[in-house]
Formats: structure tokens, sequence, C-alpha cells
């Protein structure tokens, strides 16, 4: 099954008040309220799309050693996923289905990172409970988001429900207070810093699957030789 079809499924068990988290019906308006209102901000459109060029970054991975796009881009392109934090199921996913996918990507001669505004110490566990073997980097406060147009503020009333019905206080989580995330992004950056694809959705529950990188690594590997 597909990373999609995945994210579909495990959706209408949630949303059906199926286990393990046996949500009450009446939360989800609120959820799919914010993610229409992000939706018809237009955000995602406003984001660095194919052809923008990349800013530069230097963020700390769980250990405290520091990784920069200078040098993941002297390796090789960079596959560079946002990631919202260890305590949404729908990112987890996302990066079970990235580090699936590892192994094709660095074959083609790319790095692999995901970044995400949580702490050290939440980014340790996100890369034990998901077994992963990429760097995953940590953007305090969304600094990183906001330059490539990621960053967005939860609303008062999800802030409420994030942090009184599911115990998921992003002050504490992400280390500081400003209850901003970044939208899940995905991009490929080439070895020159263009930004080679790139696929952003205001929809957290809705993410490509990894396969849809590789033609566009294929084609920057072809244009190396």
């Amino acid at each position: 099954m597909k990373l999609p079809e995945k994210l579909a499924e495990f959706r209408r068990n949630f949303e059906a008040g199926g286990p393990p988290y046996n949500a009450p019906a009446w939360i989800h308006e609120p959820m799919h309220r914010a993610t229409a209102e992000l939706v018809a901000s237009h955000a995602a459109e406003r984001a660095l799309k194919a052809g923008d060029r990349a800013p530069q970054f230097a963020l700390p991975d769980a250990d405290g050693r520091l990784h920069s796009s200078e040098e993941l881009l002297a390796r090789g392109p960079l596959v560079l996923t946002f990631y919202r934090g260890v305590w949404c199921p729908y990112c987890n996913m996302d990066l079970q289905a990235l580090q699936e996918a590892l192994p094709q990507i660095e074959a083609l001669g790319a790095q692999l990172v995901a970044v995400s505004p949580q702490t050290a110490a939440n980014t340790r566990r996100s890369v034990r409970e998901n077994k992963t073997a990429f760097p995953i980097l940590s953007d305090l406060g969304n600094e990183v988001a906001q330059r490539f147009g990621l960053r967005f503020t939860l609303p008062d009333y999800l802030q409420d429900l994030y942090k009184n019905v599911f115990k998921n206080d992003l002050a504490v989580n992400n280390g500081e207070p400003s209850w901003t995330l970044p939208m899940p992004a995905r991009y490929v950056i080439a070895q020159d810093g263009t930004i080679a694809y790139a696929e952003v959705n205001p929809d957290y529950s809705e993410r490509p699957d990894p396969e849809e990188l590789l033609p566009v690594l294929q084609q920057l590997q072809a244009g190396k030789a």
C-alpha cells in the first residue's frame, strides 16, 4: 500500500473513533475547520516553488551536530522534508515511508533530511520510534520553515484542543511559545541551490508517495552525466 492510501485509511479509522486513539466525535469539527481556514488563506501558494532559490540554513540534529545546506549540497541533491513533530501520526507515517525509500534516494546520489520545530529530546524520540537513518534537524521557532514560506500559527481554538484534550502543549514540545508549525512540505534542491521539486499541502493528512521524488532525482543525476 502506498503512502497516500495508508494515510487515508488511518484518517478513516481515526475519524470513526477507532483504536488506538478512540477520539470523541466532537473534536473533528475544529480540526477540519482549522485545515479549511489554512487552505482558504492560500498560504501554500505563497511557499517556495520549483525554480525558486532555496534559502541556506544550518540546523542541529538531536545530538547537537550542525548540518548546513551548503555541506549537504556539496555531496549531492538534497531531499528536504518538513515534519510537524513526533506527536503527529501522519508525519510519522511520512517519515517511515521516506525511510523505506532512502536506499533509492541515496542510490541516486541524494541526501535526505527532515526539519522539525520540536526539541532535541523529541527529535531523539522521532528517530527511535520511526527508525530513521537520516538526520532530523531542529528548527526552533520554525525560522527556516518561515524562509521557505511554510510557517503558520495555530488558531486559538486549535491551541486549546491540542493542549487540553490531546495534552500536546506545543510550547513545551517545541521549547518556545509561538504555537507555530510548518505546513508539511517536501523539496528536492539541486546542487546549485535551485528547487527542482516542491510539494506543499496545508492539509497535514495528505502526503505524496516518496516514489514521486525518484524521477526528479534521476533527471538531476542524468544532467550531471
